[in-house]
């Protein structure tokens, strides 16, 4: 089952492809991830992708689809995967069509803005595998740990209220468009964030297995 998690930033997308992976057995692939780790390896698209992110601007598709397709061919995909911060853009939906690859479902988590800017302030990222945690709404085991991989939590350099409130703008903009895109080709769920994100992944899951 191939998958795509749409979501403006901060919806808790990484929280639900970590309980649909554990549920279902397929790899959560963040394209955010494989970004910033080629941004620390000092990669060439790593370098071109880090003044964009920087700047709460989209890396161009290009770089994205050159990440991705090196991801995708992985042992571990051959079941399925969940695809989270890919596409953002029609696109980038379009060059995965081209690129072959069929998508069954698309889940978008629904949070209104002002929610959404509330939850950045207490995201933390686990500088090592990506886990995403909460300060109050998901929170680790251990403060500041990482329940997967035991590493230190961080908070990432664009987790500011100016840039997410950038991240926003551009997100209604280029992304949300999508929603039509896979709606129109019966493939769109919409699932409404929760307060509790158990009961977010409760909405998720069930969602998935309808």
């Amino acid at each position: 089952m191939n998958l795509i998690l749409l979501g403006a930033p901060g919806a808790g997308k990484g929280t639900q492809a970590d309980a649909i992976r554990d549920a279902f057995s397929i790899p959560a692939i963040s394209t955010g991830n494989l970004l910033r780790e080629d941004i620390k390896l000092g990669t060439p698209a790593g370098l071109k992708a880090k003044d964009y992110m920087d700047a709460g601007q989209l890396v161009p598709d290009d770089i994205v689809v050159d990440v991705l397709k090196e991801r995708i061919v992985q042992d571990d995909c051959k079941k399925g995967f969940i695809l989270d911060g890919f596409p953002r853009s029609i696109p980038q939906a379009e060059a995965l069509e081209k690129m072959g690859v069929n998508i069954d479902k698309v889940i978008s988590i629904e949070v209104d803005d002002d929610e959404i800017i509330r939850r950045i302030a207490g995201r933390r990222t686990c500088s090592a595998c990506g886990a995403s945690y909460h300060v109050t709404d998901n929170p680790p085991k251990h403060e500041n740990i990482c329940d997967r991989c035991g590493s230190r939590l961080t908070v990432r350099d664009d987790d500011t209220v100016e840039t997410i409130k950038s991240r926003l703008e551009v997100y209604h903009k280029q992304t949300e468009p999508l929603k039509s895109f896979y709606e129109s080709e019966g493939k769109l769920i919409i699932v409404f964030g929760q307060k509790d994100v158990k009961d977010t992944t409760r909405l998720t899951l069930k969602a998935l297995e309808g």
